[in-house]
């Protein structure tokens, strides 16, 4: 991974970065208050009983498309992964994550507050920012395990869809069923959001402005990721 711990962001960069920023929270603020199910979804989850494989692939397509949350992490992942098959093993662990909290936390019933755990998947945006500018080998000497990392947050990711996924009591006939199709969909949405990422993160790095403005990009990052935070805990705060 290239060292942007000496990088500094160019002159224009700080406009850049305030205006990115500005349009994050203007995309963000409508959605952090009530994370990832659209209302007539949530009414379809409902009412719904058996099995009905092909609408919950559908919705767990669109959940990871329009995931905000999701693509930024995923973004700041593959952003200095260069060749395929690293990228296939980081967004394999990432989905092993979630794909792990989010079967077993809605078979078990086990969940935790979402505001807290949309929290923490705000840090994972933070710490991903954080780990390709290389400061956690300035500040404490040694690079941490980034597959482990991915692994976690993943965790985290999955427990966050769980915990929503609960507050909606699908209906016991065809649960498995309609979560194993709902995952499906939800794989199906990150490959697709992953190839538009890497669309467009080819052409940018194909020019001279790649390298110039990764300091800036991995701010924005990091702002989007401790905004996101903001948001989850001051509706934690209010509730």
């Amino acid at each position: 991974m290239p060292n942007l711990a000496i990088l500094k962001p160019p002159g224009f960069s700080r406009h850049l970065l305030a205006a990115l920023a500005v349009a994050v929270l203007l995309c963000a603020a409508g959605e952090a208050w009530a994370h990832s199910v659209a209302e007539g979804d949530k009414g379809y989850i409902q009412e719904s009983s058996g099995v009905l494989f092909w609408p919950f692939v559908y919705l767990g397509a669109k959940h990871m498309v329009t995931g905000y949350d999701h693509l930024l992490f995923l973004f700041g992942v593959i952003f200095f992964l260069y060749r395929m098959k690293d990228i296939g093993i980081y967004v394999t662990l990432f989905a092993i994550g979630h794909s792990t909290t989010l079967l077993f936390g809605v078979l078990t019933g086990i969940s935790a507050n979402a505001y807290i755990i949309d929290a923490i998947i705000g840090l994972s945006v933070v710490y991903k920012a954080l780990d390709n500018l290389g400061a956690f080998q300035r500040w404490l000497g040694f690079q941490p395990n980034t597959k482990a990392a991915t692994l976690i947050f993943g965790f985290f990711h999955g427990l966050g869809l769980a915990t929503k996924i609960l507050e909606f009591e699908i209906a016991e006939d065809g649960l498995i069923a309609n979560l194993v199709a709902f995952n499906i969909g939800v794989e199906l949405g990150q490959l697709l959001a992953l190839a538009g990422i890497l669309i467009l993160m080819g052409f940018w790095r194909k020019t001279g402005s790649f390298m110039r403005h990764a300091f800036a990009a991995n701010t924005v990052l990091m702002t989007a990721g401790f905004m996101l935070v903001g948001f989850q805990l001051a509706g934690y705060a209010a509730s």
